[in-house]
């Protein structure tokens, strides 16, 4: 789950004629990809949607998203927005045809034209992240690829109490990796939720929400809080950790495979 600063240079495709600003929300199994965001010669989310909604409008488009999640991360809300060409644009059926191409691991969920000030990253409020974890002794193939198998009980009580420092506006340096090729770039961010729900027969699942986030910090603070429950690290840490604004103090990170992004408020 990632943020990066963009250009502010609009690098949108020049288009003949009337335009929409089209926003869609998106599910996707991350596995098959190497991250959302697309890159040169590897498999994203971003370039195979992209691609399925080019050979439908017979435009070449320029996807913003809401989150730039990792490799192997999934989601269920992410939110991206373009333009396309007014003329003839039926939704309805770029979202079936979308849906034909990318299936099974890709799925456009809905499909409509937003304002044209819209833009999926810069206009969100908010993004929420859940991570699953399956604490049981015995894994399940059913959830292997979306939840962290981990055998070892845990102690949920000390994994809730680990999430009350996390809440506020903080520097989270220690739980984050800096981008490379990127100058002056923060990790103040706000968390206004953050918390574990026991949804029975071992299926703990971890809820948090924030104004942005950047790299791996979900991960992170996830892999924190699972070592909290072991019993290798105490809910008092926490705060320190984050004051100390240094990752080596942290704990090692959480699978790609368990964490989803589940919603974006604007």
């Amino acid at each position: 789950m990632t943020l990066f600063p963009e250009e502010e240079l609009d690098t949108r495709p020049a288009l003949d004629g009337p335009v929409v600003r089209v926003r869609l929300t998106v599910a996707y199994d991350g596995r098959p990809f190497r991250g959302f965001a697309s890159q040169q010669g590897v498999k994203t989310v971003a370039g195979t949607l992209a691609a399925s909604i080019e050979r439908v409008l017979g435009h070449p488009v320029e996807l913003t998203c809401a989150g730039r999640t990792d490799a192997g991360v999934h989601g269920w809300g992410q939110v991206v927005s373009f333009d396309a060409e007014a003329d003839g644009l039926d939704l309805d059926r770029l979202q079936r045809a979308a849906n034909r191409m990318c299936a099974p691991s890709i799925v456009v969920r809905e499909a409509g034209v937003a304002s044209s000030d819209f833009d999926a990253r810069r206009s969100a409020l908010a993004r929420r992240y859940r991570y699953t974890v399956l604490n049981r002794p015995v894994p399940d193939p059913f959830l292997a690829g979306t939840a962290w198998h981990v055998d070892e009980p845990l102690d949920l009580s000390a994994m809730r109490l680990g999430c009350d420092p996390l809440i506020g506006e903080h520097d989270f340096t220690s739980f984050c990796r800096v981008p490379r090729g990127v100058d002056n770039f923060t990790m103040v961010r706000r968390v206004i939720d953050a918390q574990w729900i026991d949804l029975g027969d071992g299926v703990l699942r971890f809820e948090i929400e924030a104004s942005s986030f950047c790299q791996q910090m979900v991960r992170a603070v996830v892999g924190f809080l699972v070592d909290v429950g072991r019993g290798r690290r105490k809910a008092g840490e926490l705060a320190g950790v984050i004051a100390a604004r240094d990752r080596a103090l942290a704990s090692s990170l959480a699978p790609a495979h368990g964490l989803c992004l589940w919603e974006v408020r604007y």
